[in-house]
């Protein structure tokens, strides 16, 4: 008992000082790459291991929201397959980026929600139901929208074969998160007890992820790296803004436009990495690695300004827990 304490423990410091592990790792990583390089090739089972960690938090409850109000859930999962793409595809014409980064942008634009976006919106009081929701039905729906959307907003610069991002996709995520789904079901007592290592499991994951491809294009980020941050920044920033619009135009309470504004800013950058890896090159990973930075640095932020906002139906994090433990 006192062992899964100390764990949940070290798992939680590890949790909330995510960023600080992945800058300086990347940092050790640009000028030690022969340290990290050796792990490029396990990219795709790395994102595994954090796909099914999110398997088993997950259950059909999660999904529940889509059969009780699925109009905000339509508009999340629309939200986020529709503005992030166009957004990245405008910077990237607009700014006439190389062929390589403008493929890894548009890659990242085209993932996912990522699963801090449930975290940051508890955070900042939104609703939390509908971001996991969203979150788990853009993740089911990626083996389908995602290749759609590279092939529709990137084949101008390479050849995109949607059959095979579909199979890299399903091997990558869905299959991880099933399994994951099916233990938590069988196993959930013994789940909920293991899943408390699980960021501690996510961020050796993540920073392993974002160290190989650093490692790998080291070269290439000295001379972009710069342009690429900028674009990085822009592109999950008007996310945000462009989020929080969607919620306005629809006339959403408060709350849930922090929902939609947190859930389409932030993506799976860890898909965006592997599928780069695999079918282009490790420049085109180079933007969702630097997403991945930069959304864990801009997420706290966009979270503890939505808390700060005077929102009658938000729940605050801190009696959220006190009434859990109650």
């Amino acid at each position: 008992m006192n062992v899964l304490k100390t764990l949940a423990a070290i798992s939680a410091f590890f949790g909330k000082t995510f960023a600080l592990w992945v800058i300086l790792f990347s940092i050790i990583a640009y000028f030690e790459p022969s340290w990290f390089a050796g792990l490029a090739p396990y990219i795709s089972v790395l994102l595994g291991v954090v796909m099914f960690g999110m398997g088993l938090t997950l259950t059909a409850k999660d999904f529940s929201e889509v059969l009780t109000r699925p109009f905000e859930v339509i508009i999340g999962i629309v939200g986020q397959f529709v503005i992030m793409p166009c957004l990245a595809w405008a910077l990237c014409t607009i700014l006439n980026l190389p062929p390589e980064i403008a493929v890894g942008v548009i890659l990242v634009g085209c993932c996912p929600g990522g699963t801090s976006s449930n975290v940051m919106t508890f955070l900042a009081r939104g609703d939390v139901p509908l971001s996991v929701t969203i979150t788990a039905c853009t993740t089911v729906l990626a083996p389908f929208v995602t290749p759609a959307l590279i092939y529709l907003f990137a084949s101008k610069w390479v050849d995109v074969s949607v059959s095979a991002m579909f199979l890299s996709i399903v091997k990558i995520v869905v299959i991880p998160i099933v399994l994951g789904i099916v233990i938590n079901s069988l196993f959930r007592r013994a789940v909920r007890k293991a899943v408390v290592c699980l960021p501690l499991i996510s961020v050796i994951a993540i920073v392993s992820i974002v160290c190989a491809v650093v490692a790998v294009s080291h070269a290439k980020l000295a001379e972009t790296g710069v342009l690429i941050f900028v674009v990085v920044i822009l592109h999950n920033c008007l996310g945000y803004l462009f989020g929080y619009l969607l919620g306005k135009a629809f006339g959403l309470s408060l709350h849930k436009k922090k929902t939609l504004s947190i859930e389409i800013g932030m993506q799976n950058s860890g898909l965006g990495v592997a599928l780069a890896m695999a079918h282009f090159s490790p420049v085109s990973a180079v933007p969702s690695a630097i997403f991945s930075v930069w959304h864990n640095i801009s997420g706290p932020i966009i979270a503890t300004i939505y808390n700060n906002m005077n929102d009658p139906d938000a729940v605050d994090p801190a009696k959220a827990v006190e009434a859990e433990k109650a």
